[in-house]
């Protein structure tokens, strides 16, 4: 038979294996109450941060204050306090009424006829030129100059931007900055560009504020305007984001409620 010191031990080391599991399913116990770990999980997944220990804890912690309030407001009784009954319901109403005006738009969409507004409007922003164009960018004037006399001998000017181009946009291409608007870019840099012809190179560095450029221009073409198709997601953030089209949207939505429903 065991004895009283036997049977201590083996309560005790069942308590502790209690605890132990209890812990690894939960993410913290504050005050008898468990917070499961699936909770955690979820709320390091939502902050979009690397999952790693410190993260974690952070998570862990910001758990941990929500049910000691949670647990506090239900100690004082605030949860019972009229006004905090409305300001909770106003809360809980307003998230509902975001949550079905959202899903009531992704269901209906954006009109044709508003795409086609909002296209008209953008394209007209979509004139001029555009170039084609590839830069080396360095920190001191005499070394823009040296290039400059070093591509002039010769030298490969996509080779010298991916050796000393301080640029690390362009400089693992060469130099080349695509196809730009001259509006895009610095006014020392589009100033110096547009002079150019094709396969021009700057005859002298170019200062901004990001140092002295050496300037390449490739070809020059008349700006593409894409099609709506094209622009269709940026028009829809575009149209969904102004506020009164969002009053009308709404307004729209509540008249066919209104519509279908039993009211007396």
């Amino acid at each position: 038979m065991l004895n009283t010191r036997q049977i201590l031990t083996i309560s005790a080391l069942s308590a502790a294996l209690l605890t132990t599991t209890a812990v690894a399913q939960n993410a913290a116990i504050v005050n008898g109450k468990p917070i499961p770990k699936a909770q955690l999980d979820k709320l390091v997944q939502k902050s979009n941060q690397p999952d790693n220990p410190q993260v974690r804890d952070q998570a862990r912690e910001m758990l941990v204050t929500r049910e000691l309030i949670l647990q506090e407001a239900n100690n004082r009784g605030v949860t019972q306090k009229e006004s905090v009954r409305e300001q909770l319901e106003q809360s809980k109403m307003g998230v509902l009424i975001a949550a079905v005006f959202e899903d009531y738009i992704e269901k209906e969409g954006v009109a044709e006829a508003d795409l086609k507004s909002a296209y008209d409007q953008v394209k007209g922003q979509y004139t001029g030129k555009e170039y084609h164009v590839e830069h080396i960018l360095v920190e001191k004037e005499s070394d823009a100059k040296a290039i400059i006399a070093q591509i002039k001998g010769g030298g490969n000017f996509e080779q010298i931007a991916k050796e000393k181009s301080k640029d690390p946009g362009s400089a693992p291409n060469g130099g080349d900055l695509g196809w730009v608007s001259d509006k895009a870019l610095v006014p020392e840099f589009s100033k110096a560009m547009v002079q150019l012809k094709n396969g021009q190179i700057t005859d002298k560095p170019v200062k901004s504020q990001f140092g002295w450029h050496i300037i390449k221009l490739d070809d020059v073409r008349d700006m593409k305007v894409p099609s709506m198709e094209e622009l269709k997601e940026q028009l829809k953030r575009m149209i969904t984001a102004d506020q009164n089209w969002q009053k009308a949207k709404f307004s729209e939505m509540m008249q066919k409620l209104r519509a279908k429903a039993k009211i007396q």
